[in-house]
This record gives C-alpha cells, sequence and structure tokens, in this order.
C-alpha cells in the first residue's frame, strides 16, 4: 500500500491513504496507525485507534455502497499525524470529510484496474 500506486492526502489530523485491490472480503477494509513517537503511553494511542474505528463505522456506508455497486475493493489507511488528542465530534467530522473526498474521486475516475500479470511479448521468428 505505501511502496507505490495509492492516493493519498491530508485532512489534520489525519493522513489518507487508499488503494484500489482485488484480493480482499470486505468491500471497504481499514488500516488505523498512531504513533509511537507521538503518544508514548498506549493508553493513548488506543483511545485514538478507537475513536478513528468509531468515526469510520458511524461514516462509512455511502462510500461501502458505492464500492459494492461498483464490485470493486478498497484498502484506507489512516495514520494519525497530531501530537495531542482531539476530541470524538472532531475525528468524525474530519473522518466524514475524508470519506466523501475519497468517493468523489473514485465515483470521477474510470475503473481502471491493474491486472496481475502483465501479457508476455510476442515473440518474432
Amino acid at each position: 500500500m505505501f511502496a507505490g500506486g495509492a492516493h493519498s492526502f491530508s485532512i489534520f489530523p489525519l493522513r489518507v491513504v487508499y488503494l484500489r485491490v482485488e484480493d480482499l472480503d470486505a468491500s471497504v477494509a481499514i488500516l488505523i496507525s498512531v504513533s509511537k513517537r507521538r503518544f508514548k503511553r498506549a493508553v493513548k494511542r488506543n483511545r485514538v485507534k478507537r475513536q478513528l474505528r468509531e468515526a469510520f463505522r458511524k461514516n462509512k456506508h455511502p462510500l461501502a455502497t458505492l464500492m459494492k455497486e461498483r464490485n470493486e475493493k478498497l484498502v484506507i489507511g489512516f495514520i494519525y499525524l497530531a501530537d495531542r488528542l482531539s476530541e470524538s465530534f472532531e475525528i468524525e467530522e474530519k473522518m466524514r470529510i475524508a470519506l466523501m473526498r475519497i468517493e468523489e474521486k473514485i465515483s470521477s475516475e474510470e475503473i481502471l484496474l491493474v491486472s496481475e500479470a502483465p501479457s508476455a511479448p510476442a515473440q518474432l521468428n
């Protein structure tokens, strides 16, 4: 996901990275990352992760419906950038904006999935 081919943008305090994939059980899967460098205590990192998961759960339905209609799969990574805790309503608002932006970008793009194996070049005799 981070090696290349993924799209990304920031909506502080979140960095959002998303990538279309083919092999996935659900239509949308998420990855959440909160740096130990920013929060030394696991309690605070876990709180931010819970807030992000809950915000995603509340706002995922339009994007999940779009992906099911298009018969595509999507992986989204949320990286928390701030070095302070945020209120849940603030995180939820940023999550809503991020998911709407992803939905708009996917809706406007053509279906361009890269095939897994490139075709072999024709040999000349």
